[in-house]
């Protein structure tokens, strides 16, 4: 018997742990992208034949939450569905985008020194797999990670709402630059980055970086008092990239191209934005 919406919400446990979202946040979702579902001239059936075995909007979207939830391929997917991997690929295809449209994080461009006080910024590598051509090998390998990998940024209010979300970047490239790429911050906001983002006093005010230790020279007091306070607040954030990271589609070796990571990545952060009430 293959996997449907009604058996699985009857057991609630399950459902999250396999979906990574509870029964009433899937549903929320369900009532935000049907409307675009119903609208798109793709889910209308123009011609005779075979209806799809996921007789449900539900099962469609439970479909593609736990793919990004458990990142198994597309055939596992479709065994546990009852489809075949070239249906499970056409759906997803329909169907993300219009996810993006209604949960992806939308750039505020209202933001303002008294909207946003306090802003954290952080990039997050995810390791990809090893391109067959060169010049893309040496624009994601990263020195750091000493693999092949992706990056993004985010940025978040200091009361947990995602605000921004980069595009997804090489891991050759440093953070600072990926900073650099993107729109600028407000000036008059404060910022709380790490070291990876030296520089960005120069070029923007209020930034709060931790203090570096010099070469045969140790930090004081004071400094290692300020760098722990900071790490403490700064953990928000990093918290925040374990809740994406739930998941596995945005943690583990991303084994699909590049061009849907932004869009998947956009799309998580937009869940996890939901699952808090922003």
């Amino acid at each position: 018997m293959s996997l449907t919406y009604s058996n699985l919400s009857k057991r609630p446990h399950v459902f999250q742990r396999m979906t990574g979202v509870d029964v009433a946040e899937f549903q929320e979702i369900v009532n935000r992208v049907r409307p675009l579902w119903e609208l798109s001239v793709e889910s209308v059936k123009k011609s005779a034949g075979r209806w799809s075995a996921l007789k449900t909007f539900e099962d469609k979207v439970m479909a593609l939450l736990i793919y990004y939830r458990t990142y198994i391929t597309h055939e596992f997917i479709g065994h546990l569905f009852g489809l075949h991997n070239s249906n499970v690929c056409r759906l997803f295809k329909k169907l993300e985008p219009l996810m993006g449209k209604r949960l992806a994080i939308k750039k505020d461009r209202t933001l303002t020194p008294e909207v946003v006080l306090k802003l954290l910024a952080d990039v997050t590598e995810q390791p990809v797999q090893r391109p067959v051509k060169s010049h893309k090998r040496k624009k994601t390998y990263s020195g750091k990670k000493r693999r092949h990998t992706q990056k993004v940024e985010m940025i978040m209010q200091d009361n947990g709402k995602i605000i921004s979300v980069s595009h997804s970047h090489g891991g050759r490239k440093h953070d600072f630059r990926i900073r650099k790429e993107e729109t600028p911050l407000p000036m008059n906001a404060e910022k709380y980055v790490d070291l990876g983002y030296q520089g960005l006093q120069k070029i923007t005010s209020k930034v709060t970086l931790p203090f570096k230790r010099k070469k045969g020279q140790g930090l004081t007091r004071e400094q290692k008092q300020h760098n722990r306070k900071l790490a403490s607040f700064r953990m928000k954030i990093e918290h925040k990239f374990r809740e994406i990271k739930i998941f596995k589609i945005m943690a583990e070796t991303y084994r699909n191209f590049g061009k849907k990571h932004h869009l998947r990545f956009n799309i998580i952060a937009g869940i996890v934005n939901m699952k808090h009430g922003f």
